[in-house]
This record gives structure tokens, C-alpha cells and sequence, in this order.
């Protein structure tokens, strides 16, 4: 079955996608939720409004996640912890904490999700976290753990 994509659906497609998806799952999940409306002759400029407008937020959202990349990527973001003498904390930095510190320090608002972290930061020194604003933009934060 056709149907017109209203939101984006994962493993599905975007906003204003026409897909052809199983009967059953048309009827039983995606326009029952509100997801999707089925696809007749006529709406195909009604989905294309729908991807234009898609298009348009995404290439601000893009463009928005570029600026504060300028913004980051040669910025030091310093972050004080207790740590012991060898250079080990007391605890560790987390994704929060960097976020904290990055709207502290440089007013740029992140959220924690977008940071990535494999493990919490252990140690003291300078340490690259890489931040994911949109699928398109990818930059490292540079992160200075100091001993208290």
C-alpha cells in the first residue's frame, strides 16, 4: 500500500515520502497513529509542499549547527576537578558536565545527547569529545580536565 509520510518514521522514510509499506502495517499502525495518510492520485503535490518544507528546516538546522561549530571548535572549554596526584579524578567528567561548562563558559546552549562519549572522562588533561548537531555536522569539543 501507498501512503504520504506525515512525520518522519525510522526504517520507514521522512516527512512527505511516498513508500510503499504492508498492508498491515498502513492499517494497523501508521495511519491509525497519524502517521501516514494513504497515497490517492492527487496528493502528490500536497507530499512535495511537504519536502520543500522539510528541505527548508533542515538547511536552517544545518546552518544553525555550523555557526555554533565555528564557534566551538577553537574554544577551550576548561573544567576544574578533584583529582588525586597522579592525575586521576575523583569521579569523572561526564557529557552533563560538559555541557554545563560549554554554556558557562562560551553561552552556546548543547544538549547533552549530542555530545559522545565512549566512557567518562578519568583523567586530567586536554580531551577531544566529539559533538553531532545534525547528521551533516560532526566537530570535536575540546575539553581541558585541571586538578582542583
Amino acid at each position: 500500500m501507498k501512503v504520504v509520510l506525515r512525520a518522519d518514521v525510522e526504517q520507514v522514510g521522512k516527512k512527505g515520502d511516498i513508500v510503499e509499506v504492508a498492508d498491515g502495517h498502513a492499517r494497523n499502525f501508521l495511519v491509525p497513529k497519524g502517521l501516514a495518510f494513504v497515497a490517492t492520485p492527487g496528493v502528490a503535490a500536497q507530499a512535495e509542499a511537504m519536502r520543500r518544507g522539510r528541505d527548508l528546516r533542515d538547511a536552517q538546522e544545518r546552518q544553525a549547527a555550523e555557526a555554533i561549530a565555528q564557534k566551538l571548535v577553537p574554544a577551550v572549554i576548561t573544567i576544574p576537578h578533584r583529582a588525586g596526584a597522579e592525575g586521576k579524578l575523583f569521579g569523572s567528567v561526564t557529557t552533563t558536565e560538559i555541557a554545563e561548562a560549554i554554556e558557562a563558559q562560551t553561552g552556546v546552549e548543547i544538549d547533552k545527547r549530542k555530545l559522545h562519549l565512549d566512557e567518562p572522562i578519568k583523567t586530567v588533561g586536554q580531551h577531544l569529545v566529539p559533538a553531532k548537531l545534525h547528521a551533516d555536522v560532526e566537530f570535536p569539543v575540546t575539553v581541558e580536565v585541571v586538578a582542583q
